[in-house]
């Protein structure tokens, strides 16, 4: 039998599955997202105001397993694979060019060094979401949406710098 909460869950999953893969960008990556996600909400369901927003409730749940994961996984892969979460700027095939390979690569490796906290806002900002969707989706302060992006472009920009 279909609880009320397990139908509005169902409804979110096409939100959560886009919200994953931009998280991830991996679609089997972020299918494991969305279930470790839906598993969470069904375990502490009980945590859940029935007068709050699902959907953000869901996101946060997504963004701190996510977080928490990148961490975890980040300190298997220093000693096993540092390229395991590398993000991809641009899509399209990229020319056989050396140098321009290297530098796409500098970049995706800066965008990666940075902390979850402040990468993902910046990275769904990048990816077209307006700040107050940011906010909304991460359950964050519109203000610190902000701060997090103006913080995550100034240490980007002091990087390609140096």
């Amino acid at each position: 039998m279909n609880t009320i909460f397990e139908q509005a869950l169902t409804e979110q999953r096409d939100a959560l599955c886009r919200y994953a893969y931009l998280l991830t960008t991996d679609s089997n990556k972020a299918d494991d997202l969305v279930q470790e996600t839906f598993y969470k909400a069904l375990k502490y369901r009980n945590r859940f105001q029935s007068n709050s927003n699902l959907k953000a409730w869901l996101f946060t749940i997504m963004k701190n397993t996510f977080i928490n994961d990148y961490r975890r996984q980040g300190r298997i892969n220093s000693v096993i694979d540092a390229d395991a979460h590398e993000f991809v700027v641009n899509n399209r095939k990229s020319d056989d060019n050396p140098e321009r390979n290297f530098r796409l690569k500098e970049v995706n490796n800066m965008i990666n060094s940075l902390d979850p906290a402040y990468k993902v806002p910046f990275l769904m900002y990048e990816n077209g979401y307006k700040y107050q969707e940011i906010s909304n989706e991460l359950g964050l302060c519109l203000g610190t949406v902000k701060s997090r992006i103006h913080f995550s472009r100034k240490k980007l920009v002091k990087m390609l710098l140096l």
